[in-house]
């Protein structure tokens, strides 16, 4: 049976697709956003309401508490675990989701390493002390081909990569997930967006968002554990609102902060989801979308 999987920048509509797509096949959404399985973290992720799934069943919303780390490892299993019981009962999986590495690490052949928690402290404790520019050099010496691709500013990955090196004595690079398929069958549809088009509608979404009251949910998560929680409070909309609170910027900046990072965003998902060259990409505003994506997803089974 086949699985589908909608991907694309932030904003293109994968939501609505997916739960077309779920409707024409007799299937069930599954969660490829990594920031939608926190609790509490509704507005800022734009999570679908119960009355938009259009009675739908999703699947891995809401299952981590705002202190939990996220684990690509973890959301493998889970994910993996949710897809095998829909095909075992004759439903379709739809995986959504604009997270590549965690769409990836569902569909491609791949095992994650483990993790040394004694090494990871170590590596975590240099960062601090050190900063991410001088594990980013240290990753440069031990493989040059992982720190080419991760941002010397982004310290949590190369802790991960550093990491991975260390244990294995293999280039982390090497333990990405490759585009194929564990899932005979797959079929991946991806959302295409003209720049401009997705500027204006991403800057929109962030206007939804704050008025909906994104600034009243942070301080509601606050209680909960948001700043002490290590993902949760880097997400994008979350860190510029506690920034805010914290008297760091304005609520102004705050709000075009979010618009202009989740812009950057965008670019990585959709460099991300190019990779895999069999993906079919249909232009999001194209009056058949629904019709050519169910044609694509009918002619791959």
């Amino acid at each position: 049976m086949t699985v589908i999987a909608v991907v694309g920048p932030t904003a293109a509509g994968k939501s609505d697709l997916g739960i077309a797509l779920a409707r024409e096949f007799g299937g069930e959404v599954v969660n490829a956003d990594s920031m939608q399985l926190y609790r509490g973290m509704d507005i800022g992720t734009a999570k679908l309401t119960e009355a938009e799934r259009e009675g739908v069943p999703h699947h891995l919303l809401d299952i981590w508490d705002v202190t939990e780390r996220a684990a690509v490892a973890e959301y493998q299993r889970l994910a993996r675990a949710e897809v095998d019981a829909l095909l075992a009962a004759d439903r379709v999986p739809v995986l959504v989701g604009g997270s590549g590495l965690y769409v990836d690490a569902v569909l491609g052949g791949f095992d994650f390493p483990g993790t040394d928690p004694v090494l990871r402290a170590q590596l975590e404790a240099r960062l601090e002390a050190e900063g991410s520019a001088a594990l980013h050099a240290d990753l440069a010496a031990r493989d040059p081909r992982s720190a080419a691709a991760i941002l010397p500013s982004n310290g949590r990955r190369i802790v991960r990569a550093l990491e991975v090196v260390l244990l294995t004595g293999a280039p982390f690079q090497a333990s990405l997930p490759e585009a194929g398929y564990h899932y005979p069958g797959t079929v991946r549809i991806g959302l295409g967006v003209e720049k401009a088009e997705l500027d204006d509608r991403i800057t929109r979404r962030v206007d939804i968002m704050w008025e909906k009251g994104l600034v009243d949910e942070v301080v509601g998560l606050i209680p909960r554990g948001l700043r002490e929680g290590e993902t949760a409070s880097r997400a994008l909309g979350y860190q510029q609102v506690l920034d805010f609170l914290d008297g760091h910027c304005a609520e102004r900046e705050a709000r075009d902060q979010t618009a202009l990072k989740t812009r950057q965003f965008a670019r990585r998902q959709e460099k991300w989801f190019r990779r895999a060259q069999d993906t079919v990409w249909l232009a999001r505003d194209r009056a058949d979308l629904i019709s050519a994506a169910a044609k694509a997803v009918g002619a791959a089974a």
